[in-house]
């Protein structure tokens, strides 16, 4: 199994040496530029008694002084190519090769937002619109990746189907397939994705999703959202930060960090060293919380500690209704108890695993029906539609 190693950067000593090659290069023909022009005049001078013999040492001197310059600029190209060129980390095994595109976008950069399906659906939920639709919303000059693995490669139009058409709206959603091989192409995580019988496993779509975020946030950097999320605010602010969901237990239903960070580089190796698919969230917040505790030696996470540059975010952040809870979200609530609930809040996890089958009265006054209407009107008012077309007597 290939482990993470850390390699010394070689790129910036080939890059020294020949800058310090050039610039020798460049000393030396300066130095000898001046002598070479003053015998070419004397060559000149003997032209007329020495004509065959001059000559010829004449064209031995321009072709000399050519080679020199030649070379000169032969090496300020190298040395512009290896300086334009990527150049090696620490964890050079980890090749970045962003996912394929739909209609020409253009591949992930640190910064996106990003949303994954890793199940074939390519009918989203009114949740799965509002998430993505909320993200945007609150990220007006930021990319929202949705990457969906039920999307045909290569396609250039999306499916029919309503959430697609609302989400077009917004100029900075991407849709894009999920090639999950390419994805995880360069990682230990690529041998654990091409062995067939993890299929097999009860969690394996869950788990799968959690290989996701983590590669994402290792290649790319940017931010992870679950897509039961409804985002309150602009969430770029939060850099190297997940979020503890209660005491002592982290959650990766949100992610945010830096490209190549030190500990989404330990969660990937740990989650092919550590493998267990059979355990419910083993690979998933027990992962995350191992790591986090053993990168910092501690035994217990406490709210809002930093340690190592990762911050681990106080349960009101982005959970505010603790999982046990969840049915408080179809409660009805004020608008100013609404209002004190969420007054620490950037986003609110819906824990859709628990809660899809329950039923919404979208116009109520029922938690989410208020998230829904204040951060993703365009697919409250879809949800409204439905909702009276489908309430009219059949005729």
């Amino acid at each position: 199994m290939k482990k993470l190693r850390k390699h010394p950067c070689s790129g910036g000593h080939t890059c020294v040496y020949i800058t310090t090659v050039v610039l020798g290069e460049q000393a030396l023909t300066g130095a000898r530029l001046p002598r070479m022009s003053n015998y070419l005049q004397k060559l000149t001078t003997v032209l007329p008694s020495h004509r065959p013999g001059a000559l010829f040492i004449l064209i031995i001197s321009f072709l000399l002084v050519a080679s020199v310059v030649f070379y000169q600029r032969t090496g300020k190209d190298a040395e512009g190519q290896l300086y334009h060129s990527p150049t090696q980390n620490r964890s050079e095994d980890f090749l970045t090769s962003p996912p394929h595109t739909i209609a020409g976008g253009s591949p992930p950069s640190p910064g996106d937002v990003f949303f994954v399906e890793t199940s074939e659906r390519i009918n989203p939920s009114y949740l799965f619109t509002c998430s993505v639709e909320s993200a945007a919303r609150a990220h007006p000059g930021t990319r929202v990746v949705v990457l969906m693995k039920g999307l045909a490669k290569g396609n250039v139009s999306l499916p029919s189907h309503w959430a697609f058409s609302l989400l077009s709206r917004f100029p900075n959603v991407e849709i894009q397939p999920l090639d999950l091989a390419e994805l995880f192409s360069g990682t230990p995580l690529a041998k654990w994705y091409s062995q067939p019988e993890h299929q097999k496993e009860p969690y394996f779509l869950p788990v799968l999703s959690d290989a996701c975020r983590i590669t994402i946030m290792w290649k790319f950097g940017g931010i992870y959202l679950d897509t039961d999320f409804i985002v309150l605010k602009n969430l770029k602010n939060l850099t190297n930060a997940l979020g503890l969901q209660s005491q002592d237990v982290l959650n990766g239903a949100f992610l945010s960090f830096k490209p190549k960070h030190e500990f989404m580089e330990l969660c990937i190796q740990d989650f092919v060293d550590n493998y267990n698919g059979w355990i419910w969230a083993h690979q998933g917040p027990e992962l995350l919380t191992r790591v986090f505790k053993k990168l910092c030696s501690i035994s217990n996470i406490q709210n809002g500690m930093i340690c190592k540059g990762v911050s681990a975010l106080p349960p009101d952040a982005l959970y505010p209704i603790p999982w046990q809870d969840w049915k408080k979200l179809f409660e009805a609530i004020s608008s100013s108890e609404l209002h004190n609930l969420l007054k620490n809040t950037y986003a609110v996890h819906v824990w859709n695993k628990l809660s899809h089958d329950a039923r919404l009265e979208i116009t109520s006054q029922a938690l989410l029906a208020q998230l829904y209407s204040q951060f993703c009107p365009a697919t409250s008012a879809q949800m409204k539609k439905d909702f009276e077309e489908q309430s009219r007597p059949v005729m």
